[in-house]
Order: structure tokens, then C-alpha cells, then sequence
């Protein structure tokens, strides 16, 4: 083992801690004196963008994941959840499982890049009964709930549970909301083909959102046509509509009537089996319960992207807070960002080791899209708004080549190609989640222990 040699500890396997040490291994092909060290809860990077896709049957799940392994070639990965950091001892601790005992690893660089958890605002009702759209478990779950409430209202002779089983709601009217509506709307009516007794009227898909406006960040121009399209195709949306709570068949919710008075609302409830939500992110727990100064959750770091009192600690993503000072408002927390940030991390974090001087994040968005529907979208790039089926190809053909391997690439593409020519699966694949991790007693050092 080499002397003296500096680690550099990444932690979280998303778009940010993925993109940070990449540019790492770039940046110390050939330096044996740094070591890079990669934490994940999960041993793939998952390509979240086609995650409502997967849920409704076009994708298959494993052409949406690359694994670690695979995309890294000089770092050292363990597959871990981070238990706690201790940026004065400078460690940070993994949780053990029933199989092994829990890791220590100590750093001198540090990178924290652990995203986010969906935000249910307190509601635990909601977060009891309503299904997620944040990883691939939840994408599969949700299809395997959209197969099987066709499954129950097909034989159903009772029209008001049939009716409340076809009512899905959708909670949350940002990029994930509409695309996961748009593209359950297009499993049902595809697949109802193969339910006789669900007529099309009988297929009902609702979208709820708080504000005046779905799509945010979108001009008001790509919005509405965006909202127009999605209305035909017999999506409702309800907007400045806010839910209070959900027990599993009623959705409770209050319609904000005055855009200035939140206090000047109506009550209104929806009778229905099934409500996905994706309303909003919050920083995992490890970052709202660490030594690091927060803000509304998330780290604060000044403009090289360093953690506040802890120099040659960086935080990106999801989980650190960076201020856009046109708007002085918090960076919408996408995957654009996140990577835009990781490079920036890397630079400063190779000028740190080598004695050069960092570079400031200046962030500069290069635009936004959604689909919604089958060969629809709504896309801003480069200034220039764009919308409908050139829209749609645009997204296709960025999302595609941001996938870095090449088999993957083709695997989606011959999923998309498949799509077009033949119905969709309706087979509902039964699975058990696995048991809750326990935390295990900790190992003192751990550089080689597995």
C-alpha cells in the first residue's frame, strides 16, 4: 500500500456521486497516491427519467439500471447505507446487516451526494396507504397495482367500488406527476383491450396539484399546451388543489379558491383505491441528523460547492443547498443539476490535492422536458419552446445518450422499437420485499474488510 495516500470517499450512487467519480478517475488515471472510494445503497445507477415507463410496461426494469461496477474502473465500491459522518474524525459509518458487520471508513476527502426521500409534509396516512414513484421497486409496484386493479374491476358487479378500483390519482403536477400519468393513461388503454367488461369511459386517471399551473419551470405557453393535451387524451387535472389526507379509499383535499388567500378553500374528497404520490423531495435523514449546518434540510455550502466549516468536504445533488441568485430561491433539484455539480466537485477536489486554484458553480440551465403521452412532449432547449411529437423525439434522443453503456442503449431503444409494433405485457409479477436491515456492531478499521 502506497504511503501517505489520500482518500477520497463518494458518497451516494446517483447521478451526482456517479458523475463526481468518474471525472475522479479521470482526473487520477494514473495517480496511485489517491484512492476513490464509491458508497451506495444500491450496486447500479438507475436511470430515473424512465422510471414512469417502466411502470407502465414498455421498459423492461434491468435495461434502466447500469450496474457500478461496470461504469467505474480505478475506484473501490462498497454497497452500503450510510449510517452517520463524522466529518471531525473525518469517518463515515455503513450499517452492518444480519450477514456482516457495519464499516468504518475514514477519508480526507469527502463527497455527500445521498439525493433525497419523498416528502410526504407529516402526513403518515398518506405515507401509509399511497404508492411512490422515487426508485425501481416502486415503478414495478405500481405496475403490478395498475394489472391488478384491472384484474378486480374486470369481474367487479358493484359500479361504485368498480368505479373507485378505475379512479387512479396521480398527486403532484412537476415532471415525474405528468409523465407518470401520461404513461399509466396509455397502459390502461392499451391494455383494457384484454378486459371486456372495462369500457374507456370507465377509466378515470386524476392529477392534483397545489399550484395555478402544472409543469413549473415551463413557460406558461408549453404548460397549458401541455395541460390541453393531457385533458383530450382524458386526464383531469385539478389544480390549486392540495390534499389533507388519504385512508386508503378517500382521498380528502382542499381546492384553494383565491390565488392570494391559501385560508379561502373548499373541501373536496375522491373516492378512490389508488393514489401514486409525487409531490415533492426531502433530504434523507442521515444529512437532517448529521454534524453539517442545514437549511430547510439540505447542507450549506458556499460557492465552490464546499460544506460550511469543513473544507475539503463537498456536497451535491439533492442534499445541498445552492441558491440561484437570479431567483435567491433553492436550484430545482433534477439530475441536470446534480451532474452540472458533480464536475465542479471533482475539479475543485483535484485543485485541493494538486495546489490550484478552484473554480466557483456557475449554473446555467440547458433546458427541460417531458413527455406526455405517446409521442407527445413539451421541451425548452436553448431558448427555443418546443412541443408535441418533435418534442417527443428530442427527449428520446437526449435521455438515450446520457445512458453510458452501450448495451443499454440498444436495449431500450429495441424496448421503445418492440413498443410499437406489439401490446404490452399485462403479467402482474408477484414479489416479497425483503426483511428491514438491522444495524450490526461496527468494526474498528476497515479498509479491506467485506
Amino acid at each position: 500500500m502506497v504511503k501517505n495516500r489520500k482518500r477520497i470517499v463518494i458518497l451516494g450512487g446517483g447521478y451526482g456521486g456517479v458523475e463526481c467519480t468518474r471525472k475522479l478517475e479521470k482526473y487520477f488515471k494514473n495517480d496511485e497516491e489517491v484512492e476513490i472510494v464509491l458508497v451506495s445503497e444500491d450496486n447500479f445507477l438507475l436511470f430515473t427519467p424512465m422510471l414512469p415507463q417502466v411502470a407502465a410496461g414498455m421498459l423492461a426494469t434491468r435495461h434502466i439500471v447500469m450496474p457500478i461496477r461496470t461504469i467505474l474502473k480505478k475506484t473501490t465500491f462498497y454497497e452500503g447505507r450510510v449510517k452517520n459522518i463524522d466529518p471531525y474524525g473525518k469517518i463515515v459509518n455503513l450499517w452492518g446487516t444480519k450477514e456482516k458487520r457495519g464499516i468504518s471508513l475514514h477519508y480526507d476527502f469527502l463527497v455527500v451526494s445521498l439525493g433525497s426521500e419523498t416528502n410526504f409534509f407529516g402526513m403518515s396516512d398518506v405515507e401509509k396507504h399511497s404508492y411512490t414513484m422515487k426508485n425501481l421497486n416502486d415503478a414495478m409496484t405500481v405496475r403490478n397495482r395498475i394489472i391488478d386493479i384491472l384484474e378486480q374491476a374486470e369481474n367487479e358487479t358493484n359500479p361504485i367500488l368498480k368505479k373507485s378500483l378505475l379512479n387512479l390519482v396521480i398527486v403532484g403536477g412537476g415532471f415525474a406527476g405528468i409523465e407518470t400519468a401520461g404513461e399509466i393513461m396509455d397502459f390502461l388503454l392499451d391494455a383494457r383491450k384484454f378486459y371486456p367488461n372495462i369500457k374507456e369511459d370507465e377509466i378515470k386517471v386524476t392529477v392534483l396539484e397545489a399550484l395555478p399551473n402544472i409543469l413549473p419551470g415551463f413557460s406558461e405557453k408549453l404548460a397549458k399546451f401541455a395541460h390541453n393535451l393531457l385533458t383530450r387524451n382524458g386526464i383531469d387535472i385539478k389544480l390549486k388543489t392540495a390534499v389533507t389526507s388519504f385512508d386508503g379509499n378517500e382521498i380528502r383535499m382542499k381546492k384553494i379558491k383565491n390565488n392570494s388567500d391559501e385560508d379561502d378553500f373548499e373541501e373536496e374528497a375522491i373516492q378512490t383505491k389508488t393514489m401514486i404520490w409525487t409531490a415533492g423531495v426531502t433530504p434523507v435523514n442521515t444529512i437532517k441528523r448529521s454534524m453539517f449546518k442545514t437549511e430547510r434540510g439540505k447542507i450549506i455550502i458556499n460557492d465552490f460547492l464546499e460544506v460550511q466549516d469543513f473544507p475539503g468536504v463537498f456536497a451535491v445533488g439533492d442534499c445541498a443547498l445552492f441558491i440561484d441568485p437570479e431567483t435567491q430561491k433553492p436550484f430545482p433539484p433534477t439530475a441536470q443539476l446534480a451532474e452540472a455539480q458533480a464536475k465542479i466537485a471533482s475539479y475543485n477536489l483535484y485543485s485541493l490535492i494538486r495546489n490550484k486554484d478552484k473554480k466557483k458553480f456557475e449554473y446555467q440551465s440547458r433546458g427541460q422536458m417531458a413527455i406526455i403521452g405517446k409521442r407527445n412532449g413539451v421541451a425548452s432547449f436553448f431558448g427555443m419552446n418546443i412541443s408535441g411529437i418533435w418534442a417527443w423525439a428530442l427527449w428520446r434522443n437526449v435521455y438515450i445518450s446520457k445512458i453510458p453503456k452501450w448495451d443499454k442503449r440498444l436495449r431500450v431503444l429495441l424496448d421503445w422499437t418492440i413498443d410499437l409494433f406489439f401490446d404490452r405485457d399485462i403479467s402482474r409479477l408477484k414479489f416479497v420485499d425483503k426483511e428491514t436491515s438491522k444495524e450490526y456492531k461496527v468494526l474498528d478499521e476497515v479498509d479491506d474488510v467485506w
